[in-house]
């Protein structure tokens, strides 16, 4: 990410050393992102990510790093994080030690309980998590969009039983609070299609088919540059071929980057996804072949239920919504960094409007045994907030 805090090699290698990682021998500052402070860390054991925390706090982090931790041990290619042999982890302990009842108990830990996995380092939050092997895939293709499919619906499955909660912080109470922050900056329609979209989507959340919906840990921000991809066998050519000279499946090996989990529906992390990973980057036009794969391939995990199905299409207008409100924010109140560089929010300005005209554009499959309609109400941001008010309160 951006470098916003200037990490000395020594602090970084009494960290690593403390957490027996052996010495460290390189520390190189990541260039992209804008939340907080990345560097690649090399040490005599491996490779690792350290990463400096600019926003977030010690009391929110500990839900982020255990839930690494919670899913790593599950089996899902997540970064897992490093532990300080020398604290006693409040949450993790009281999870070991009251085994069956860890469920119910560990939710009353207190979130300023010590945890073993976050650090600090000058004088800020500070994690170092296990780097992942192969790279991101910028120019997914269905194949790779349906590894993302299944390896997303496994990782819901296995947040079930994670013990802490804690809210979307960039859910709609954040978009409610920021909106008018970012109105200002904005051309007249702009204006109205951020306050008309707003107000759709306070309707919506307050519908009994949203509250119908399937709840638990989400990434929230698994956007394609968040997933790591190998492709191949033991044996693979360098170039990713097998020596006879055939191209080979991608694999994924790996999800990374979340700062900004939550607990939240699972439809709408499925709608960050599709939002990024099934459209045309430059229109933000929907792209059916790479969706239906992600999709399809999700539902061979873990099927949709008929309320998600429904609410599908509200979703994708949400997950829209959400990452343009922020990259507004980032963009024009933006923090001194040495390698910051904003991402255009007229990207999802694009997104949203084709999400809007087009709800069609995902027609989900009505199965024998759920008859719910597939769509749900859709208006644009033009029409009266009552009558999209109507609509969801019968969904």
């Amino acid at each position: 990410m951006a470098v916003f805090t200037e990490v000395g090699f020594d602090p970084a290698d009494e960290l690593v050393r403390r957490l027996g990682l052996g010495a460290l021998r390189e520390l190189r500052g990541i260039e992209g992102g804008i939340e907080n402070t990345n560097y690649f860390a090399t040490t005599e054991q491996g490779e690792y990510v350290l990463t400096v925390f600019e926003r977030l706090g010690f009391q929110q982090l500990p839900y982020y790093l255990c839930l690494m931790k919670h899913l790593a041990e599950r089996g899902i290619p997540v970064p897992a994080p490093a532990a300080d042999p020398t604290v006693v982890s409040g949450a993790i302990g009281v999870v070991a030690a009251l085994g069956a009842q860890a469920k119910t108990q560990a939710l009353k830990v207190p979130s300023i309980a010590p945890c073993a996995l976050l650090h600090t380092l000058n004088g800020k939050p500070a994690a170092v998590v296990q780097r992942l092997a192969g790279k991101s895939e910028l120019a997914p293709t269905a194949a790779h969009c349906a590894e993302l499919g299944r390896m997303l619906a496994r990782m819901h499955l296995a947040g079930r039983d994670f013990d802490r909660l804690q809210p979307n912080l960039r859910g709609l109470a954040w978009w409610n609070d920021t909106a008018p922050v970012v109105l200002p900056y904005l051309e007249a329609s702009q204006a109205a299609l951020l306050r008309g979209e707003l107000a759709y989507q306070n309707h919506v959340a307050e519908s009994s088919g949203y509250a119908a919906l399937p709840r638990g840990p989400v990434h929230a921000d698994l956007f394609r540059d968040n997933a790591m991809f190998a492709t191949g066998v033991d044996g693979e050519c360098s170039d990713g071929e097998f020596s006879d000279g055939q191209s080979s499946a991608p694999r994924l090996t790996g999800i990374f980057d979340f700062y900004f989990a939550g607990t939240d529906t699972w439809l709408f992390d499925l709608a960050v996804c599709l939002n990024d990973w099934a459209i045309d980057l430059p229109t933000g036009e929907h792209d059916a072949s790479r969706a239906d794969a992600l999709l399809a391939a999700y539902a061979t995990v873990r099927p949709l239920t008929g309320p998600e199905r429904a609410l599908l299409p509200a979703l994708l207008r949400a997950a829209a919504l959400r990452f343009w409100i922020s990259r507004l924010w980032d963009y024009h109140l933006p923090r001194e960094a040495s390698m910051l560089k904003p991402h255009d929010p007229t990207h999802f300005e694009r997104v949203l409007r084709q999400r809007a005209r087009h709800p069609d554009a995902l027609q989900m499959p009505i199965s024998a045994a759920d008859p719910t309609p597939a769509l749900f109400p859709i208006f644009t941001s033009v029409e009266a907030p009552a009558t999209a008010q109507t609509a969801a309160a019968t969904a």
